[in-house]
């Protein structure tokens, strides 16, 4: 038997002051994108921005449906649509904000596994790592430097005989 351990390093800033104009601006469009979240029956409003290679941003908002698993989180709406206005183009930075109407939320919430897996797959299709932001309404901000640092073991294609 042998024993491993998976981990990652995760930056944490206590201001926003801290991160670059580039962070800050990107941060920034994703709480605007959280403005337009439809999250009638949560109450939980994500927002999402991708910074791509070129220099476009893409926003995304979590969008929610009676029939639950219909709705779509913030983060796949703004790959989903940055991989459609944009394909072949590098994702290179994700920004996620998330606030609730019914409390303070002041530790930020990482991408759901839905979520993870889709951006891991653009990670893996453009072989170069897609930092990840996350903010909540208040406290601190983290940083990792790829998807793959929080989805260890993820599947791909190689899985299905694809290399």
């Amino acid at each position: 038997m042998e024993k491993k351990q998976i981990g990652f390093e995760l930056t944490i800033f206590e201001s926003v002051n801290e991160l670059s104009q580039s962070e800050q601006e990107l941060l920034h469009a994703a709480e605007q994108a959280q403005e337009n979240a439809y999250a009638p029956y949560s109450n939980f409003q994500v927002g999402a921005a991708v910074l791509l290679e070129n220099g476009e941003v893409v926003i995304g908002s979590n969008q929610e449906n009676a029939s639950y698993p219909s709705g779509l989180c913030a983060e796949r709406v703004a790959v989903f649509q940055a991989g459609a206005r944009y394909p072949g183009v590098a994702l290179k930075m994700l920004a996620v904000t998330a606030k609730s109407k019914d409390h303070l939320v002041d530790v930020p919430a990482a991408p759901c596994g839905n979520c993870r897996q889709s951006i891991m797959e653009y990670e893996q299709h453009q072989k170069s790592p897609i930092v990840i932001m996350l903010k909540a309404e208040k406290g601190p901000i983290y940083k990792c430097s790829s998807m793959a640092d929080i989805l260890p073991l993820a599947f791909n294609s190689s899985f299905l005989g694809d290399s």
